[in-house]
Order: C-alpha cells, then structure tokens, then sequence
C-alpha cells in the first residue's frame, strides 16, 4: 500500500519538477530539504520569489532584465559603451555569460529564445520586429549574431540575415572551433571542420 503524500507537499514538488534541469527526484529532494530546513529559509525563498516577479521587469530597448523602475537598463544607458555595436542574443543568461568575460563593450539585444517550428516558436514569438527597428533608428553599424550553436540557433541567424537584407549593417557570428585545454583526437568531426574554417593568421 502506497503512503499518500499530503498535497501541499505534492504541489511544491510538482511546482519544482516544472522548472529547466529538475526532474522528479530532485524536485522531492529539494521539497524534503525544506520540510526540514528552518521555517525562516522557506519564507526567504517565498520572499525572494515574490520580489523577482513585483521588482524586475525587461528592459524597453535591449529587453534584457532590469530593475523595475530602471529602463532603458543600466547598459543600454551606459555612454562608455559602443552604441554602433550590439550583440544579439538568446537568452539573458547569454548576456550574463558574455559580460563575465570583460572584453565586450557594445550593447545587447535579447530575443528570448530561438525559432523552433516543433516548438511552435515563430519570428513573431521573438524580439526581431525590434530588433530590426532598432537597426534602422539607431544607425546600428553591426550585429554580432551569438544566438547558439544548435539548429534552431543557426535557424534563426540565418532568418535574421534574411530579415536584415538591404540594411546598413554588418552581421557576425561568434567564432567556434576547439576548446582551450582540448586534444584534437577527441573532437568531433563538426567541431573541428569549424575550428578548420574559422583558423587564424598568427
């Protein structure tokens, strides 16, 4: 005979298991990790979350996250950075990863997410239409195309190429090739007919 589980603890673990990269067993470890926990930790995670839904917001140009009452954000107001140059991205997370390298500085313009026909994800489900605008209205000189290295990455660099046809603009894709640290014989063929073709003069 199965032990029932009462249904507030059901409902968080099902809330849990909804979220990227948890599956079933994490989200009941985490659920019996807060049954556990203090209850002062449990309404810290509920305060936290409520504050990220009431207190953030995208931002109305670049449309990465911002603090609620600060748009345009903190780098598209920022007048040390190239205005010429944008980055566009997938995810927030992408701008996130970028920054961590201190080496760009131009602005960003996140789609939120990548065309995917069996997904049912369109262009219309993106931020093209504005990205597109912002080309046109702020004499943007070129985009650095680093949506990822998948299919639907690469599908939706090709329609944003595509979709910019014409303009005055010029479009690159990040560089992809061997990890730093990498052995020759352990990478795969497309991995390193890319490092072949993206080689440099030294």
């Amino acid at each position: 005979m199965s032990v029932a589980v009462p249904r507030p603890v059901e409902r968080l673990i099902e809330a849990f298991a909804r979220l990227p990269g948890i599956g079933p067993k994490t989200a009941s470890r985490l659920t019996y990790y807060l049954l556990r926990a203090p209850e002062s930790e449990s309404r810290e995670l509920a305060a936290a979350l409520e504050e990220m839904r009431t207190s953030t917001s995208f931002c109305t140009l670049c449309f990465n996250i911002t603090v609620s009452d600060i748009t345009p954000c903190a780098v598209c107001k920022d007048d040390s950075r190239d205005m010429k140059l944008v980055c566009v991205v997938e995810e927030p997370l992408d701008v996130l990863a970028i920054e961590r390298t201190g080496l760009f500085r131009g602005r960003y313009h996140v789609l939120h997410g990548a065309i995917s026909p069996v997904e049912g994800i369109g262009p219309e489900d993106l931020r093209i239409e504005e990205l597109v605008r912002r080309v046109s209205e702020e004499g943007i000189e070129e985009l650095i195309l680093a949506t990822n290295p998948t299919l639907e990455g690469e599908a939706t660099a090709m329609y944003l190429k595509q979709r910019l046809e014409g303009q005055a603009v010029r479009l690159t894709r990040l560089a992809r090739g061997l990890p730093s640290g990498g052995d020759l014989e352990y990478a795969d063929v497309t991995t390193l007919s890319q490092a072949l073709e993206g080689r440099q003069a030294l």
